[in-house]
C-alpha cells in the first residue's frame, strides 16, 4: 500500500546476530547493529526473534519468565530511541509480560519517529524437542495486522508462523508490502548431516512460496551460531542463520551466510509489486466464494 507521503523504493536491513548470556549486553548490540543497518542506507530494521536472550525454551524452567518485559518497556524505550535517531523503522521482538502469569512472544513495531506504532503477538506456538515455546507463551489474541509506518504499511510474524500460508496471506490482504519473519531456528546438531540440507531448503522455500502467493516481499532474519541447552543436558541447537529477502515473485535478492552475523540490507521497491502482481493475478482469482472450509480443524466429514 501506498501514501503519498512513502517512498517507492526503500531498503531493508535484516540483523543476522549471535545471543550472548547477558540480556543488558544483546540490548547494546542490538541498539549498536540499528545504528550500522542505518549508516549501510536501511530504512527499516528487523531484529531476531527473543534477541535479548539465547534461545531459552530448550526447556521449561519458571525462572526464565524473570526475563519478559512490558510493552512498552525497556526493549522499546532503548530501540525507540535509536529508531528515532536513526530516522529508520525498527521491528523488535519482545518477550512480553502482558501480566503476571501471562506472557506473549511479540514483535513491537516502531516507526521512525521512535513511536511504537503497533505490537504482533506470535499466533502459532511451537512444542518440539528444545522448542517448548507453549510452556512460556500464550498465543496470540490481536490477529494478523499489517502496519502503517514512515516506509509504508508493512506486517511482521513471527517464526513458526512463516510456515503457515494463513498468516501470510491475511497479513498481506491487509496491504502489507513487505512480510518479516524475526526467526530462532535451526539444526538439533545429530539430525544436521542427515536432514539438515533438506531442513533449511525447506524453511526457504515454504517463505519464497509467501512471496509468490501474495505478490509481495518477504524477509526472514534468523540467529547464528551454537547454543548450549540452557539445562546442561542436550546438544543444544545450531542455529542457521541464512536470513534473507525474496522479491514478490520469490527471487532471493539477498543472502545472509550460515555461520556468521552479518547485516544484510536489500532494496524493496514497490513497482516491482506492482509488476508482478499484474502478470500473475492470485489476488484477482482467488474464489473468496469457496473457501468457508479453511475455517475448520479438519474437513472430517467432508464427502
Amino acid at each position: 500500500m501506498v501514501n503519498a507521503t512513502s517512498p517507492a523504493k526503500y531498503s531493508v536491513g535484516l540483523v543476522q546476530m549471535a545471543m550472548a548470556s547477558d540480556p543488558a549486553a544483546n540490548l547494546r548490540t542490538a541498539v549498536a547493529r540499528v545504528g550500522e543497518a542505518a549508516a549501510g542506507g536501511a530504512q527499516l530494521v528487523c531484529l531476531p526473534e527473543l534477541f535479548r536472550s539465547r534461545y531459552f525454551a530448550q526447556h521449561e524452567d519458571p525462572d526464565v519468565f524473570d526475563l519478559a518485559e512490558p510493552v512498552p518497556g525497556p526493549s522499546t524505550e532503548a530501540l525507540g530511541k535509536a529508531a528515532r535517531q536513526a530516522g529508520v523503522v525498527v521491528i523488535a521482538p519482545v518477550f512480553e509480560r502482558r501480566a503476571p502469569g501471562l506472557y506473549h512472544n511479540s514483535a513491537a513495531v516502531i516507526d521512525a519517529d521512535g513511536r511504537v506504532a503497533g505490537i504482533y503477538r506470535k499466533m502459532h506456538i511451537p512444542d518440539d524437542p528444545a522448542y517448548y515455546e507453549k510452556f512460556y507463551f500464550t498465543p496470540g489474541d490481536l490477529g494478523f495486522r499489517a502496519f502503517d509506518t514512515r516506509v509504508g504499511r508493512i506486517g511482521t510474524l513471527v517464526c513458526w508462523d512463516q510456515w503457515y500460508p494463513e498468516g501470510a496471506r491475511l497479513t498481506a490482504l491487509q496491504g502489507a508490502n513487505i512480510l518479516l519473519y524475526p526467526t530462532a531456528i535451526g539444526w538439533h546438531p545429530k539430525e544436521k548431516a542427515t536432514h539438515g540440507a533438506e531442513q533449511l531448503d525447506a524453511w526457504r522455500t515454504i517463505q519464497r512460496s509467501h512471496a509468490i502467493a501474495n505478490g509481495c516481499y518477504v524477509a526472514a532474519v534468523n540467529r547464528v551460531g551454537h547454543e548450549p541447552s540452557p539445562a546442561g543436558s542436550g546438544d543444544g541447537i545450531e542455529f542457521w542463520g541464512s536470513s534473507f529477502l525474496a522479491d514478490p515473485f520469490g527471487t532471493v535478492i539477498a543472502q545472509a551466510p550460515a555461520d556468521r552475523e552479518t547485516i544484510l540490507v536489500g532494496e524493496i521497491d514497490l513497482a516491482r509489486i506492482e509488476e508482478v502482481r499484474r502478470g500473475w493475478p492470485f489476488l484477482r482469482d482467488r474464489r473468496i466464494d469457496a473457501y468457508a472450509g479453511i475455517g475448520s480443524r479438519f474437513l472430517d466429514d467432508r464427502p
